[in-house]
């Protein structure tokens, strides 16, 4: 099948354990050969993306806070980190069946990437299977994939606010949870970790060279146009402490982290 229609298909599916095998398989397959029709405007099915009947999807000021230092917190947050993969398949998916008429290579560098975020998914569930739970035994939001309802139709504003902005939120906040698993004395909770931090930075350059892309082609100013985009699309404020070492290796430049910075010193405090 060709390329997008197959990330279509993929994107459909429900069962996540079987949808995450099926994206690693597909990802490995992929190649600079492969067949990619970039002008097709594929029609959008009912019931994207395919979610699993469990978890129950809540808004997310109902979700607990999750402590590390237990066994139930730590399964809970393995369980948070699970979700964000499993969201980060489907975003990655979408990606790829969505926008058309855009170069073979961004169809090829998210194919790639949903495969890395359905290994990241696999290893997560298959540790929380060692803690006695499943994908789907604790509640999770999905801000993520709500972001992506927001920017279904324009490809620059997917590429600036999600991997840019959401996903670029994991580059900061993953060192600090590591952290945690170590404390709790959970080496390999922090090894899963240190798998997803270094594939993460790539996932978050991929978006980087395609924003910039996008803004080459349509004139845009890249500080200015994300500046607007997060406002009409209500991306979150970004909040410190920020990885800057892991920013620039996912190839930020030095403007867009003093704006970052900038913004976020100006945000109220209450946000």
């Amino acid at each position: 099948m060709e390329l997008r229609q197959r990330a279509l298909a993929l994107l459909r599916e429900t069962e996540p354990t079987v949808k995450a095998q099926a994206v690693r398989e597909w990802a490995q397959g992929v190649h600079a050969g492969s067949a990619v029709d970039t002008d097709a405007m594929l029609d959008e099915p009912p019931g994207l993306p395919g979610w699993p009947a469990r978890p129950r999807r809540v808004p997310p000021v109902r979700l607990p806070r999750r402590n590390a230092f237990d066994a139930a917190g730590r399964a809970a947050l393995l369980h948070a980190v699970a979700h964000i993969e499993y969201n980060a398949i489907a975003l990655a998916l979408d990606a790829v069946w969505r926008f058309d008429e855009l170069p073979r290579d961004y169809y090829l560098d998210w194919a790639r990437v949903a495969g890395e975020e359905a290994l990241h998914f696999s290893l997560v569930a298959a540790y929380l299977a060692t803690l006695g739970h499943a994908y789907g035994d604790f509640d999770a939001h999905d801000g993520l994939w709500q972001m992506a309802e927001r920017t279904r139709g324009d490809a620059l504003a997917r590429m600036a606010l999600v991997p840019r902005t959401l996903e670029a939120r994991g580059l900061d906040v993953t060192p600090a949870m590591r952290a945690k698993f170590v404390s709790a004395g959970d080496t390999r909770a922090a090894e899963i970790l240190d798998v997803i931090l270094r594939d993460e930075i790539g996932h978050v350059a991929i978006g980087n060279r395609w924003y910039r892309w996008l803004c080459a082609r349509d004139g845009l100013d890249p500080l200015q146009a994300y500046d607007t985009l997060a406002r009409r699309h209500h991306a979150p404020r970004p909040k410190p402490p920020f990885n800057l070492e892991a920013r620039r290796a996912a190839g930020f430049d030095a403007a867009e982290l003093a704006a970052l910075v900038d913004t976020a010193a100006q945000a109220p405090e209450a946000d």
